[in-house]
């Protein structure tokens, strides 16, 4: 059985994809892990008109009772923000979901797999996985950047969370042949602040820029990209204000034995109590403007890859 066969592609994105009009994946980890009810569901309807806004196509995926499902209707969506049992499925995580006919919200990885196998070539999400700090112990590295290595879909986000150890996420990133292309900004973003202080090997300030550069390295063999914008500067932390709320939920992290895939939802939740919101903020406006920049970027793409 191939993958497609799997697939409910919902009657939009299938007529989108078969006529050539742009499309935009959206990850629903966000939804189900990432933000509280009903900040969750407010930012996907935000994210989705973002891209409606743009004339294209929001895809929103996830899988649904089992099914790997590429569109969730309104009700889904509702549904998927408040509920409590939802599993968080990164691209191994994907066959488990399926056989236990379990409702799971994808990661970046999983969500860049179903999107590809369904013909989307765009994911809009916040901030992509990475090398977390202290992985020299943990061995604790995101699946995205390997998904990145070897699935063919451009990924627009605010560079890696401020989570993570940035310059090792860099590192491994060249390693694997990804491209890191900065939006409008000669330094790598990090999620929550503007800019991580470290630079970007290519730039490029309009959609079509960064979508013939993406177009090449296909035409290369190539496969996953990171287009990365700052976040806005009116809802930005400063760097030192966001180190010590780090420290401060990290230290709550490790005193609560939170580990693996766990770690990420539980530090952005503590990080968003201990800095009164506003990690919360910077994360719905990123999530909304990286929708909009996707959006620009898979109409710009089909005049580079057709």
């Amino acid at each position: 059985m191939a993958v497609a066969d799997l697939l409910d592609v919902r009657p939009e994105i299938a007529d989108a994809i078969q006529t050539g009009r742009p499309v935009v994946a959206l990850e629903s980890t966000l939804i189900a892990h990432g933000l509280p009810w009903p900040l969750n569901l407010d930012t996907a309807r935000a994210a989705e008109a973002a891209i409606r806004g743009e004339g294209a196509v929001p895809a929103t995926i996830a899988v649904w009772h089992g099914r790997p499902t590429v569109g969730l209707n309104a009700e889904e969506l509702e549904t998927l923000a408040q509920s409590h049992d939802v599993l968080k499925a990164a691209r191994r995580d994907l066959a488990t979901a399926i056989v236990q006919k379990r409702t799971a919200a994808t990661t970046v990885s999983g969500t860049m797999f179903l999107a590809h196998s369904a013909g989307i070539r765009v994911l809009a999400t916040g901030g992509i996985g990475g090398v977390h700090r202290g992985a020299e112990g943990s061995w604790d590295i995101s699946a995205d950047l390997v998904e990145l290595s070897r699935t063919p879909v451009a990924v627009v986000c605010a560079g890696a969370k401020s989570i993570l150890d940035v310059p090792r996420t860099l590192e491994l990133l060249e390693t694997l042949g990804v491209p890191v292309i900065g939006y409008g900004t000669g330094e790598f973003p990090a999620f929550y602040l503007r800019s991580s202080g470290l630079p970007v090997p290519a730039r490029a300030d309009t959609p079509e820029q960064a979508a013939a550069i993406i177009g090449a390295h296909r035409n290369l063999n190539g496969a996953g990209v990171v287009l990365a914008q700052p976040v806005l500067d009116d809802v930005a932390l400063e760097p030192a204000e966001f180190e010590a709320a780090l420290r401060q939920a990290e230290s709550q992290a490790a005193a609560a034995g939170i580990r693996g895939k766990e770690v990420t939802p539980y530090l952005l939740a503590h990080l968003a109590e201990i800095t009164q919101g506003k990690t919360l903020r910077a994360n719905m406006a990123l999530i909304v403007a990286n929708a909009q920049l996707a959006a620009r970027l898979a109409a710009a793409l089909s005049s580079h890859i057709p």
